[in-house]
């Protein structure tokens, strides 16, 4: 069985199984995968009490917990756990059964092939981005606090690598191109440009990572394109599903 859903932002009490009684007939060959914004790797250099308890209690869980990542992620340590091989693509494992799905990797789960891409560009960040170490910084903050300015801070709460890397877009179109661009299912935490127009009304703009999944939407065959970022739920089409605090089975 697969389920999916979307951005946690490090709170997990959907997976309680009050909400999600689903899980009681789950073993650690089912999976329930995370539309990026996990959350769970996020303090600055090192699991907190906190955030070790979360990931402990995900790892309980009878299922198996995997997600892509988002933009709200501490890429920092997320990119420094080993990179390994799992069910055909890259992962990090940040725990057994705590996975993260690395970018443009195509993976073999539950006999369905899956395209995973994560990232995306933050919205809430119309004061700038923050340096620890610039000698103005207290006096810049000070302003922005005032103002009611969001705002982020580099390395602290926000990261450059929350848009992909030259070498993560190629890679990901050569995994496609092995699959003969053909997948079941793809997993992003944003979305294709047209998809992004269709539903926003011009509230969020293109970026390169929409404009490279428009690519993809253009030239890959699949299913169902399932992402998250934008906190809510709805079929965008036929094809395209938003998820947010909703959980849904796939397979």
């Amino acid at each position: 069985m697969i389920y999916i859903t979307g951005d946690c932002h490090s709170n997990f009490e959907r997976f309680n199984k009050s909400i999600f009684p689903e899980q009681s007939e789950m073993t650690k060959d089912d999976y329930v995968i995370i539309c990026g914004d996990f959350g769970g790797v996020w303090d600055k250099d090192t699991e907190s009490n906190t955030e070790k308890w979360w990931l402990d209690w995900l790892e309980s869980k009878s299922f198996t917990t995997l997600f892509v990542d988002g933009n709200h992620e501490n890429f920092d340590r997320l990119y420094d756990y080993p990179v390994e091989e799992w069910q055909g693509g890259k992962v990090h494992k940040i725990r057994d059964s705590v996975i993260h799905l690395m970018r443009g990797q195509v993976f073999i789960i539950d006999g369905k092939k899956i395209f995973t891409f994560g990232g995306a560009a933050s919205h809430d960040i119309d004061g700038g981005i923050l340096e620890l170490d610039d000698p103005d910084f207290k006096r810049k903050k000070k302003i922005l606090d005032k103002g009611w300015k969001p705002y982020r801070i580099n390395h602290l709460s926000w990261w450059a690598q929350e848009l992909p890397s030259v070498e993560e877009l190629e890679e990901g179109r050569k995994n496609l191109e092995a699959h003969k661009n053909t997948v079941d299912f793809i997993v992003s935490h944003c979305c294709a440009s047209s998809t992004l127009a269709l539903f926003s009304q011009g509230m969020y703009k293109p970026d390169n990572l929409t404009t490279y999944f428009e690519e993809i939407r253009q030239k890959v065959h699949f299913k169902k394109w399932f992402f998250g970022h934008y906190h809510d739920n709805r079929n965008v089409s036929a094809e395209e599903i938003l998820l947010y605090e909703q959980i849904i089975r796939i397979s």
